[in-house]
């Protein structure tokens, strides 16, 4: 109905373009439209010979929640050649109408035939609550190749580009998401998770590996993304708010016995972007709000379990709030080649645990935030077309980093009580965070390979480094109390010790890690010539490796435990079916493998399966079903 309406609206309008055209080449003739005619002709006769805009089809319009009545009112009051221009005007600010529609117009004003806007006006006038044919879908002449998961495109939006699936005045609206459920077997869980982990968080499984069975059915995404259509034709306003949740389980009395179904909803993103096309080849944007951090996010594992998306495994990206500008620049060419540079300003958060979780949740991130400065992250990424086959995606080379800082405080009372003289007013200390990465992504017609590797320091909240954070370096320090100083939030401790006799704080030092992934997609229905048009045309295998290390030396000072936790890697591959562009199966078969630093006494590794070991892994089963909207 809604496209029926369109083409009868857009038809109307036509009318009112010219009509004026050829009515004035002669009297009107008896029986014209009056104000009182319940006719749909845009162009009505006043008794003085002035043209003006039928009442019927403002009524129309008002009906229809297009004008108001005011804006009616006033239309009705004006010559059709004042009244026109002025229609057409607020429908454009209003949304319902778009450039192309009033090129459509004009083109069809220009024609001056009255035979023609007639038929314009008659095609839709069917019986009420009828629709217009629709025109059947074509087949598809190709099967796509395997798009990379790339949640950072550089291509600046088109303006109109969104198809809306609802328009709220200006605001176009268009939601999406998918909603997944899975069954989920892994030979080893100690923590209980749904979602794999490293080993070793617990130091002991029990008397076995620990396995668990999980059907996961809290993989639900909504969004929606917006446009606003603003009157300049070379700025263009986009935004997004998206959900899931996958946020664990709601904390609530009342929710005791029920928490397994009770799942919590948390905000993934929630942005807004600014377009500007300088030149016909440059467009300059800035966004506001939470989005993937320009560090590290720009290549994702093809995986089914996105609940740990290998996190500590290779993957590393990260979503947070932040400020970031930067400009696209298309250099053309066969290959369409562009770069886009971009910086942004992010909070920065480090997602260390609490040992006072009221603090926590009620501070959000303090040792970021207690730095007093903004994180600094950035990213370069050229694209280019590799393959000029139909249904490739483009190619990107993409460097990033980031650079930021934390700080540690400690209130007067949480000082040791050797040390209170020194530090009477509490003490500070504080640590850096860096990294690099350089990620590539190279979609060929029968081929997409991704890829990522990055190195740095106290990468934990990017799902990197082992999940470690920072430690306590006491070397070199005498009478070292400590760890005792408990930070202000609670999330981590401070030493103190002397050197030279000097009481001192001890400084804390980021864990260095380094690590990445290799992903490769293989679309088997298209290697296989299927049908484009049949049910074997969406098969794909994804096959991927990824390994996420510390830096020995770190490791060995970070923990006094010598099997602690250096070296996990992942071994995966997926079937998907894609039975049509609403429902997809999919089955991953992976391996999670952990690694603790060896040590001359076995005896000081952890326990897996109820012995001392320096390796543990994960074998897990998952099978998925998964619906999008």
């Amino acid at each position: 109905m809604q496209d029926s309406f369109k083409r009868l609206f857009l038809a109307l309008l036509t009318v009112a373009l010219t009509v004026p055209l050829w009515a004035g080449e002669g009297n009107p003739t008896e029986g014209s439209a009056t104000p009182s005619s319940t006719s749909l002709t845009s162009v009505t006769t006043k008794a003085d010979g002035d043209a003006a805009l039928s009442p019927a089809l403002l009524g129309l319009l008002v009906m229809k929640g297009v004008l108001t009545s005011a804006e009616a009112n006033t239309l009705t009051s004006v010559p059709a050649s004042t009244g026109v221009p002025q229609l057409l005007n607020i429908l454009k600010e209003k949304g319902v109408v778009s450039e192309a529609d009033l090129a459509q117009m004009s083109s069809a004003a220009a024609s001056t035939q009255p035979a023609v806007s007639a038929s314009l006006v008659q095609a839709p006038a069917k019986t009420e609550g009828a629709t217009a044919p629709q025109a059947k879908p074509t087949a598809p002449k190709f099967i796509p190749a395997v798009a990379p998961v790339r949640v950072l495109p550089i291509d600046p939006p088109k303006r109109e580009g969104l198809v809306p699936d609802l328009k709220i005045g200006p605001v176009r609206v268009k939601p999406f998401g998918f909603y997944k459920t899975s069954a989920v077997y892994d030979s080893s869980s100690p923590r209980g998770d749904d979602f794999p982990l490293p080993q070793f968080l617990s130091l002991d499984t029990g008397p076995d590996p620990a396995p668990e069975f999980h059907i996961k059915a809290r993989s639900l995404r909504v969004g929606t993304n917006f446009e606003w259509v603003d009157p300049s034709p070379n700025l263009t306003l986009t935004g997004r708010i998206e959900f899931d949740f996958e946020g664990n389980f709601s904390r609530a009395d009342n929710r005791s016995i029920s928490t397994i179904r009770s799942n919590a909803p948390q905000i993934r993103l929630g942005w807004v972007r600014a377009d500007y096309a300088a030149t016909d080849t440059t467009t300059i944007f800035a966004e506001f709000g939470q989005d993937w951090t320009p560090f590290g996010s720009s290549t994702l594992p093809n995986l089914i379990e996105t609940t740990g998306l290998g996190i500590a495994f290779g993957s590393l990206y990260e979503r947070a709030p932040q400020i970031k500008g930067g400009f696209v620049h298309n250099f053309g060419g066969s290959r369409n080649f562009k770069i886009s540079p971009e910086v942004a300003a992010v909070l920065p958060a480090y997602g260390n645990a609490s040992t006072d979780l009221g603090n926590q949740l009620g501070y959000g991130e303090r040792q970021g935030a207690d730095s007093a400065r903004p994180e600094v992250e950035a990213r370069l990424v050229a694209q280019f077309q590799l393959d000029k086959a139909p249904g490739v995606a483009p190619a990107q080379f993409i460097v990033s980093g980031v650079q930021g800082r934390r700080d540690a405080v400690v209130l007067a009372a949480d000082v040791p009580a050797a040390f209170k003289a020194a530090f009477p007013r509490g003490a500070r200390t504080e640590s850096e965070r860096y990294g690099v990465s350089g990620e590539v992504q190279l979609p060929t017609r029968y081929l997409t390979m991704t890829g990522k590797a990055y190195r740095g320091a106290d990468l934990r909240f990017f799902f990197a480094g082992q999940l470690f954070s920072t430690f306590n370096d006491t070397l070199g320090l005498t009478n070292v109390a400590g760890p005792a100083g408990d930070s202000v939030d609670g999330s981590s401790t401070v030493a103190f010790g002397l050197r030279g006799g000097t009481p001192v704080v001890a400084p804390q030092q980021p864990v260095r890690t380094n690590g990445g992934f290799v992903g490769l997609g293989l679309p088997l229905s298209r290697i296989g010539h299927a049908d484009p048009a049949g049910r074997n045309a969406g098969w794909t295998l994804n096959l991927h490796w990824g390994i996420d290390q510390v830096t020995a030396r770190d490791a060995i000072r970070l923990t006094a435990t010598a099997g602690a936790r250096y070296r996990s890697d992942l071994f995966a591959a997926n079937l998907q079916y894609k039975l049509n562009q609403w429902v997809t199966f999919a089955y991953e078969q992976s391996l999670y493998r952990t690694l603790a630093r060896r040590s001359q006494n076995a005896g000081l590794f952890p326990f897996w399966q109820g012995v001392r070991s320096h390796e543990a892994n994960d074998r897990r089963s998952e099978f998925a079903t998964i619906f999008t909207f």
